[in-house]
């Protein structure tokens, strides 16, 4: 089993910043990708960005530019950048630990899941 312990939230004015950070803790494999995904009531759960276990970076369309994902392998953690936030950012953020076993069996984890609300 893995922990994702999300921290950074809250309520920011537009083109304000905010840093998530989220920190995994529990049977964590060598390789995995973790990430930050996001979701607002009635729509699907999306994908904002992530860091595969070969070290690249995907980014989600909308984001380009404005968010930047890092991570620090040593401590499991993974850290999102939110520069230029707009109102359509509002959402809970969540985090995300993909990973498969030696033998292929996928394990996906999510955290509790962090507020972002931007706003005047």
């Amino acid at each position: 089993q893995v922990q994702l312990v999300e921290s950074g939230g809250g309520l920011v004015q537009p083109g304000g910043s905010l840093k998530l950070s989220c920190v995994a803790s529990g049977s964590i494999f060598t390789t995995y990708d973790m990430g930050w995904y996001r979701q607002v009531p009635g729509k699907q759960r999306e994908m904002v960005a992530r860091v595969t276990g070969k070290g690249t970076a995907d980014y989600a369309d909308s984001i380009k530019g404005r968010f930047t994902i890092s991570s620090d392998k040593a401590k499991n953690a993974v850290y999102l950048q939110m520069n230029a936030l707009q109102p359509e950012d509002t959402s809970v953020y969540y985090c995300n630990l993909n990973q498969f076993s030696p033998v292929g069996i996928e394990f996906n984890f999510w955290g509790q899941g962090t507020q972002v609300t931007v706003s005047s």
